[in-house]
């Protein structure tokens, strides 16, 4: 290793130690982030591997500075922090039911729409309050700002979406929205119901004969930014349950989200355009995707999330209808994944462009996964096979570490890579998987420039 080199690799570790330094001064949450996730390039060097000559993706990625994002990333989004603590006493309450909901099945959508405009153009500290043990139903709403409050949302109770189809003609994409608002706080232990059934229900994929439709995602952030969103529990989506549009410095944590295994493109958190995000300790269950990371999005952490059933985790779909994607930076340090069909997942249309770089997976248990690693840039959902194209995202510096557990298929790592545009700087370092029932399962790797360690199995064949 050259004198420059560890110069840099110096420099990385002290911003490193800077950052926690700096999250456990100014977070106020007890958690920790997993030990490996800091010391993770440090243990590479440590164990004896040359990131310029075993690892090529960890040298390119200090080299191009990439790294740099990752580090920006924590100090940006791990030292969000409340404008002094909300309380009772020092802010100003606003109940939904003091602008006439009434919580007795009939429609409180003007009421809240009335409690938000009051709450929104308050100044000072506010708190927006759905009380506990009642249940509201709503028609689709939109929470526009800016506001001129730091807000507080606190849902102790239930908030219930209208299972007319009618009432979303005006906006068939959307239920409950908040747009252009800035350092908001959602907590409160509450529920979400998407009250999804009649929308799967008239699903193409349960339904052959009828036309594919857009459903309601139940939960949407749009341009908005130093959001923090935690201890909620979101069910049974129209379609997506939580996404992230275009926002800016995010905290999701302590999510519960379920659907059934059978409900049509329910993912559990959606994350498009979005930058400095992190997704924590939260258990997701959905018919699709547990998390699901698209194109314009960068620097995204996801630790401690417990998948299943589902699709897994996955970056993509990208590049569909011959569009352009980048998604960079991305870490999942830190999942359970239990019956899924898939674990963690890339997956890239035939006919796109762009990239999909410096991406981590580690720390990670599969249970009875179907194909716990998968890079996949002939994925094609639709009901005729897709036609073959020459051009494809560029999948590139991806490593996977530390995951470990059963398959349930016999094919447990899976490169299915473009023969014109092959994946680049994928990197394996201690990986085992078995079949269930300690069967020996196997890998598929084509078109892929890898390195594994003695310590991977499946390995890939060797040419």
């Amino acid at each position: 290793m050259g004198v420059q080199t560890r110069q840099i690799l110096v420099v990385v570790y002290f911003i490193i130690f800077f950052s926690l330094f700096s999250r456990y001064n100014t977070f106020k949450e007890k958690e920790d982030p997993p030990s490996s996730y800091n010391n993770y390039f440090e243990e590479v060097v440590a164990a004896g591997y040359d990131p310029q000559a075993y690892l090529s993706y960890f040298s390119t990625i200090i080299e191009d500075g990439n790294f740099k994002d990752l580090i920006k990333l924590r100090s940006e989004i791990l030292s969000l922090q409340r404008l002094g603590t909300i309380t009772s006493t020092s802010a100003k309450t606003v109940n939904v039911d003091d602008f006439g909901a009434t919580a007795d099945g009939t429609d409180d959508t003007e009421a809240f729409g009335k409690a938000w405009k009051e709450a929104c153009s308050s100044e000072g500290a506010v708190v927006l309050e759905v009380p506990q043990e009642k249940s509201y139903l709503l028609k689709p709403i939109r929470f526009s700002g800016p506001c001129k409050s730091n807000l507080t949302i606190q849902i102790y109770g239930t908030i219930e979406a209208s299972d007319d189809r009618s009432d979303y003609k005006e906006d068939s994409r959307h239920w409950l929205t908040f747009e252009n608002v800035d350092n908001l706080l959602i907590e409160g232990g509450g529920n979400i119901n998407g009250n999804g059934k009649i929308w799967w229900d008239n699903s193409c994929k349960i339904n052959k004969h009828l036309p594919c439709k857009d459903a309601p995602t139940a939960l949407t952030f749009y341009k908005s930014k130093n959001l923090i969103v935690r201890n909620l529990n979101i069910q049974d989506a129209q379609q997506i349950h939580v996404s992230f549009d275009k926002c800016t410095n995010v905290q999701a944590s302590s999510l519960t989200v379920k659907a059934p295994e059978k409900s049509p493109n329910t993912d559990g958190i959606h994350v498009t355009h979005t930058q400095n995000i992190q997704i924590t300790n939260s258990v997701i269950g959905t018919g699709d995707d547990c998390i699901s990371i698209v194109s314009g999005s960068k620097n995204v952490q996801a630790m401690d999330i417990t998948c299943g059933p589902g699709h897994g985790i996955s970056i993509g779909s990208l590049g569909s209808g011959n569009s352009k994607a980048y998604v960079s930076n991305v870490t999942v340090d830190g999942a359970k994944l239990s019956g899924t069909t898939n674990g963690v997942r890339i997956k890239t249309w035939q006919g796109g462009s762009g990239t999909a770089s410096n991406i981590i997976f580690q720390n990670i248990e599969m249970n009875n996964v179907r194909n716990p690693i998968i890079i996949d840039q002939n994925y094609c959902d639709r009901h005729k096979p897709c036609k073959e194209q020459s051009s494809a995202v560029q999948v590139k510096n991806v490593a996977y570490k530390n995951i470990k557990g059963t398959s349930a298929s016999e094919v447990a790592i899976k490169f299915n890579c473009s023969k014109n545009r092959p994946c680049q700087g994928i990197a394996l370092q201690n990986v085992n998987l078995q079949e269930q029932g300690d069967r020996a399962a196997k890998a598929i790797c084509n078109n892929v420039k890898l390195s594994e360690g003695e310590d991977v199995f499946p390995q890939c064949p060797r040419p």
